[in-house]
């Protein structure tokens, strides 16, 4: 099974059958039909995705499933795709979310519905296009197609403050790609006229030329992580975004720029990267400290999840820039986790926001007595995030600050300190929405969940015991592509 799979172009049918979806539905009509349309293709995509993780060889660094045509062989441009095991975890978890996206817009999107689906399903194909490219020039491409669609679902299926936000949005990320192509360009230069990524690994460039270029690089991916202080545009983003926007926005988006990190700026640039390791790992407890103060602070359900979003990427960013095993691998793990946990906490307060049309925090209270199975997912997630033992998010957190003791015990102190924020500010906000008594009356008239949203639910469940109770699976796959990066960015730091 395994040599078939190398040798059948999966990694195309994964990335562009989204795209043949947004294309079918195109020419249809009626709503219903284009919700089953959407929710078909996204399916049959996951279940494609499957046998990538099944047959993955843990065995091996190198890149799987490679496809490899000559695409513009004047500028030495390929159609280059590949992954290993650090991609293949978030090929999966894009394709895994891209169904729950559907679902939790089924209701819902009431307007431009055919549009909407449309946009999500290209989105999808442009995401799972990112994680799969070898090829630098279709990278950038995957990239930027991605800027489109979610500036749309932003702007036109967003809150009342839709277009601040989708403008805010753009600018921000429209800034780190002007910055990644530069980068680009300059390394296509330096690295012997090419866009090969695998090749650009192995080539020696001045530290000067890493210097400019790590710094291009470092400005692209913290603004999609986002790291402060280029975090800002996040919160706007997600308040006003619907659902599916904010469960993309959460679970993939925001993984692209620590991937950016873990694919580009450390292997290629290793030199510069030892030289900024310090400010790095300065900001990444910045933002789990700031991040966890400004969601204590929060009263909009929303905005309390997307800062907590800021320092959980925080606990990612300070993982990957340890330089031992044990950081980065609890990195990559919780950026998987984060993907899971922060994307169900958004499908929580989604399913919430539709049946009370309100995301204030004073507005809940005894939620619990009217919706019991809501409530129990909502703490499944809660704790979740929180990371309490049992859950996806306590291995992870746990490596963390495991490799962050072995590299400086005050860096791991004080990120120690941000992991108390996030009790102080989930339970806080758990106790006033679903325990004690009804203080709004409307609140009893609030519907528990229906199929379609425990559907949705228990998927993400899945993976929150899983992963918490028995990981190594999920190490095991990350494993020798992790050493290799160790190799590739073990230099004696310049004076």
């Amino acid at each position: 099974m395994t040599e078939f799979l190398n040798n059948y172009p999966i990694l195309t049918l994964v990335t562009f059958l989204p795209l043949v979806g947004a294309f079918v539905i195109l020419f249809m009509k009626n709503e219903v039909n284009i919700r089953w349309t959407a929710l078909l293709f996204t399916v049959v995509d996951f279940i494609v995705s499957l046998p990538l993780v099944c047959y993955f060889n843990t065995a091996t660094h190198k890149m799987q499933f490679v496809e490899r045509y000559s695409w513009i062989p004047s500028w030495n441009i390929s159609y280059y795709m590949g992954i290993d095991g650090i991609s293949v975890l978030f090929v999966f978890l894009t394709a895994l979310l891209g169904w729950i996206c559907i679902l939790a817009s089924w209701k819902a999107i009431e307007k431009k519905v055919k549009e909407f689906m449309i946009v999500i399903l290209v989105m999808q194909t442009a995401m799972i296009g990112v994680f799969c490219a070898l090829d630098f020039f279709l990278f950038y491409l995957f990239w930027e197609a991605m800027l489109i669609p979610m500036y749309l679902i932003i702007g036109v299926w967003g809150g009342e403050r839709r277009i601040y936000s989708a403008v805010k949005f753009f600018l921000y990320t429209l800034a780190g790609s002007v910055l990644l192509l530069v980068g680009i360009i300059v390394l296509y230069f330096a690295g012997g006229n090419t866009f090969d990524i695998l090749s650009l690994m192995n080539q020696n460039y001045s530290f000067t030329v890493q210097f400019w270029v790590f710094l291009a690089f470092f400005v692209a991916f913290a603004i999609k992580v986002p790291m402060f202080p280029f975090h800002t545009w996040l919160p706007d983003a997600h308040v006003e975004a619907p659902t599916a926007g904010s469960i993309i926005l959460a679970g993939i988006l925001l993984k692209m720029g620590t991937y950016g990190f873990l694919r580009f700026a450390m292997p290629m640039l290793p030199e510069a990267t030892h030289y900024f390791t310090m400010p790095i790992l300065l900001l990444s407890l910045v933002a789990i400290i700031y991040g966890g103060y400004l969601a204590l602070a929060q009263e909009d359900l929303k905005k309390l999840v997307a800062y907590s979003s800021v320092s959980h990427m925080g606990f990612v960013t300070l993982g990957l820039f340890v330089y031992n095993t044990t950081g980065i691998e609890g990195g990559i793990l919780q950026m998987l986790n984060h993907g899971i946990s922060t994307s169900a906490l958004f499908l929580c307060v989604g399913v919430i926001y539709e049946r009370t049309h309100t995301r204030k925090i004073s507005a809940y209270g005894g939620l619990a007595k009217v919706a019991p199975v809501y409530t129990t997912f909502f703490a499944i997630f809660m704790l979740s995030s929180l990371a309490i033992p049992g859950t996806n998010s306590f291995i992870g957190e746990l490596l963390i600050i495991v490799g962050a003791f072995g590299y400086n015990k005050v860096i791991a102190g004080v990120a120690v300190l941000g992991a108390g924020l996030g009790a102080a500010y989930l339970l806080g906000m758990y106790k006033r929405v679903a325990l004690g008594e009804i203080t709004n009356e409307h609140l009893k008239e609030v519907w528990d969940l229906d199929a379609r949203e425990i559907i949705a639910m228990v998927a993400l469940v899945v993976f929150v015991v899983w992963i918490g109770l028995y990981p190594k699976p999920f190490l095991n796959v990350m494993h020798a592509s992790t050493e290799h990066l160790l190799k590739q960015i073990t230099v004696t730091p310049p004076q």
